[in-house]
């Protein structure tokens, strides 16, 4: 159903792409496919579990077996073995497999459907190279690769000691070098300073970055996996850019959904295992709204951690804290 929709919300752009289909199925659906499997994959197990124990409550067969002496915790052994196995391919899946998935989908929709993904970082920029070196920018234009108004600053024991400005820095990508121009010098020795001004003059050097530095893809935390998701969450840290907050976040989210799979499972088992006489629609109503309320509730931790400052991992976590505590009630009053 979702391949579906989704094709046919994209068709007049596959059509104005001039691509065939044998290519838009395997550069885009395929990789379509782990995508929406990995976002839904929690809610499709509570509702599986829903349809099936709902089923066998209707039949009596639960009633059966807590009438033979099979205690409920028992019962619900078969549950958690299945849950930890999806739960183990999902985080599987999230940490390796589907950000692989995701790099190649959303190169498909950056070049034919999406345009303008790759975005440069906003106004005013700041970042370290490294704990003695800083640089500024006040834009990066991307088509170019040219960096305005300027300045790398340089450091020794926590004192400034040399700055260097120039009112535009530009890539030269034959090379791998950076041209200055109309550039000055500035050097600091306590309190004594030296200037020189090369006004109209040019001059190639090399410095440690790229323009990728610059730029950041929509879909870049979805697109690394977990250990290349770790290394740019330090580096992001040395340089203080201020975005580790976001990608921490995606981080702790790929280990918090395999769980949520195994919480819900718990969750609809105990729901559905109670003969009712609204039968299975009374089941599937209360998991629709308690699917959600965590879904709801998820986008609003994870608001607070990305704009509030919020811990990620508690941010992350505080669903699957909630729904454990919710879980813990309703097995204590299932049906025993």
């Amino acid at each position: 159903m979702a391949i579906s929709i989704d094709f046919f919300e994209k068709i007049d752009k596959f059509l104005n792409s001039g691509l065939p289909f044998g290519k838009i199925v395997t550069d885009y659906v395929i990789h379509f496919i782990p995508w929406i499997n990995g976002l839904l994959w929690p809610l499709f197990a509570f509702i599986s579990v829903i349809f099936f124990t709902s089923r066998i409550a209707k039949d009596s067969e639960v009633v059966a077996l807590l009438s033979a002496g099979v205690s409920y915790r028992r019962f619900l052994v078969p549950y958690v073995v299945s849950a930890s196995f999806v739960a183990l391919l999902l985080f599987l899946g999230n940490h390796y497999l589907i950000p692989i998935s995701n790099k190649k989908k959303a190169e498909f929709e950056t070049e034919f459907l999406k345009k303008g993904r790759k975005k440069s970082l906003s106004s005013n920029i700041h970042f370290f190279l490294n704990p003695n070196e800083k640089i500024y920018a006040r834009s990066f234009r991307q088509i170019d690769s040219v960096a305005q108004s300027f300045r790398v600053e340089s450091f020794e024991d926590g004192q400034l000691v040399k700055i260097i400005k120039a009112s535009q820095l530009k890539y030269n990508r034959d090379s791998s070098t950076w041209t200055l121009k109309d550039y000055e010098v500035r050097k600091v020795n306590g309190l004594r300073e030296t200037y020189e001004s090369f006004k109209g003059e040019r001059k190639d050097t090399i410095f440690d970055f790229v323009p990728d530095d610059f730029i950041r893809h929509d879909k870049q935390k979805e697109m690394m996996v977990s250990s290349d998701l770790r290394n740019f969450i330090q580096k992001e840290r040395q340089r203080g850019i201020g975005a580790a907050q976001t990608f921490e976040v995606e981080l702790y989210r790929r280990s918090a959904n395999p769980f949520t799979v195994i919480l819900l499972t718990l969750l609809g088992a105990a729901i559905a295992s109670r003969k009712t006489r609204g039968g299975m629609g009374i089941h599937l109503a209360i998991g629709a709204v308690l699917g959600s309320v965590l879904e709801v509730m998820t986008k609003i931790s994870m608001t607070f951690s990305n704009n509030l400052g919020v811990s990620p991992m508690i941010g992350v976590w505080i669903p699957n804290l909630l729904f454990i505590c919710i879980t813990i009630y309703v097995i204590s009053r299932a049906q025993k």
